[in-house]
């Protein structure tokens, strides 16, 4: 039983597959977390500059 399960680890550590799955999970919300952030971080200039420009047309 100990061999059997083993092997059946040893197969598990060489498996690649499914493995571009979680890369692409992980950079999709990588991604997400960068761009919330950076739309958060300039939320309140951008909210400045348009309404400043609003201002400005007649």
């Amino acid at each position: 039983m100990r061999d059997v399960l083993l092997k059946k680890w040893v197969q598990f550590r060489h498996c690649d597959e499914g493995v571009t799955l979680v890369e692409y999970g992980i950079a999709i919300a990588l991604a997400i977390t960068l761009g919330t952030a950076a739309l958060a971080t300039l939320a309140g200039a951008i909210g400045t500059s348009m309404g400043n420009a609003g201002a400005l047309m007649p």
